[in-house]
This record gives structure tokens, C-alpha cells and sequence, in this order.
């Protein structure tokens, strides 16, 4: 069988434990420049990154020798190491235990890109919660039992 060489774009959702709003505009660059570094040293291109006080949306293309939650694992764990050492925050920074993944085409890549990068304007009018319903839908998960 013949390797494929397509793309794996990875739209990665996570969010802060119990959703509390710790990602302040203070730490927000740390955050996010911490998300990058470590995706550089993965070797997985950072496409877009952006989010809200209680979650991140992540636009990267997979390394085809990494495992997506490896790749979620260091770069949780690495960006809270940072933010606590760096003591911007006023309480412990801590990143919830789950993540949403959705893989994305070539195609759809522009896409979620303006998504992610207007996330505060999508959250004017959304909650997270709401948001992440429309995800669910859009992608055709649902968590109703098959008849």
C-alpha cells in the first residue's frame, strides 16, 4: 500500500479546568506563544491560534510521525508549566482534561482559519458552550444512542 502524502489539518478545541476564565489578556500572549513554540519544536506548523478566556482553538498541521495526543499532551502541559512559572496569574493555571479534535481539508482550511481568528467576535454572539452545540452539529456528532 502507497503512502499518502495528504495533509492532516487538525482543529484542536481545549479548554481551562471547569471551564473558569483564567486566560486573562494579561497571559493570553504567553499562552499562545508557549502553544506556538511547542507546535515549532513537534515540527507541526501552527496555521492560526486564538480563543476566549476559557478555551483555545488551535489550527496546525499534523506531523505525520506524531501522535495527536502526544501532540495535545506536551503542548497542554508545557503552556501551563510556563504561565505558572511565570507568575502573571493570580491563581493556579491549570488546562482541563479533554480536548475536541476535527480534522480539516485542504479545502476547509481558509475557513476555519477566519473562525479561529475571529473567535472574540463569534463569542459576542455564541457562548462556548452554544458554540461548541454547533460544532457537534456541523461535524454530525451527536451523543444520541443509534436506533
Amino acid at each position: 500500500m502507497a503512502h499518502s502524502k495528504t495533509k492532516n489539518w487538525i482543529h484542536l478545541i481545549f479548554s481551562t479546568k471547569y471551564r473558569a476564565p483564567l486566560i486573562t489578556p494579561k497571559i493570553e500572549p504567553l499562552v499562545f506563544k508557549e502553544i506556538s513554540d511547542q507546535l515549532r519544536a513537534l515540527r507541526c506548523p501552527l496555521e492560526a491560534i486564538n480563543g476566549m478566556p476559557d478555551h483555545v482553538h488551535v489550527l496546525f498541521l499534523l506531523h505525520p510521525q506524531k501522535a495527536l495526543s502526544e501532540v495535545v499532551k506536551q503542548i497542554k502541559g508545557s503552556s501551563s508549566h510556563a504561565i505558572n512559572r511565570s507568575e502573571l496569574n493570580t491563581q493556579k493555571f491549570t488546562w482541563g482534561v479533554g480536548y475536541a479534535a476535527f480534522s480539516v481539508s485542504e479545502s476547509g482550511v481558509s475557513a476555519v482559519r477566519r473562525y479561529i481568528q475571529n473567535q472574540k467576535a463569534h463569542h459576542a454572539r455564541r457562548d462556548s458552550e452554544q458554540e461548541f452545540l454547533r460544532f457537534i452539529q456541523l461535524h454530525g456528532l451527536t451523543n444520541e444512542p443509534e436506533g
